[in-house]
């Protein structure tokens, strides 16, 4: 299911992407900048969240993707890095993620994602400040 999710950010299907997620999913940025949500709760959340994503961001490749498993039911680690570009600067986009995701009933209920907003904003490819991001 999580590499079927990687696809559909490729192909820039959000709606898709959001279909995944429970209608009480929450979706955590523990290392989110100021001014960013740490927690979004409930799928109408995400998808607001995410619905302008392809506008920012064209993810072309992830590269490499390790899913391990853990002891905690429907939850996996996932290291994986995503390639493309930043589409209001044509720079590279080259980030390194570490997320952890938890499962329950074919839908996505609980997804950590630990990114790193530091190595975005270092290359200023991504202006923090805007509002419609």
């Amino acid at each position: 299911m999580f590499r079927r999710g990687l696809r559909m950010l490729l192909d820039k299907d959000i709606p898709a992407w959001v279909g995944l997620w429970d209608e009480q999913g929450v979706l955590e940025f523990p290392f989110a900048p100021d001014g960013w949500p740490k927690r979004l709760e409930g799928k109408a959340a995400v998808a607001d969240y995410m619905r302008h994503y392809p506008d920012h961001i064209d993810l072309r490749e992830f590269p490499d993707v390790k899913i391990h498993r853990t002891d905690a039911p429907g939850t996996i680690v996932v290291e994986m890095r995503g390639i493309g570009r930043v589409v209001e600067s044509g720079k590279p986009f080259d980030m390194t993620y570490i997320a952890v995701v938890t499962v329950s009933g074919g839908l996505i209920t609980h997804y950590r994602d630990y990114w790193n907003p530091l190595a975005v904003s270092q290359d200023n490819a991504i202006d923090f400040t805007r509002s419609d991001r």
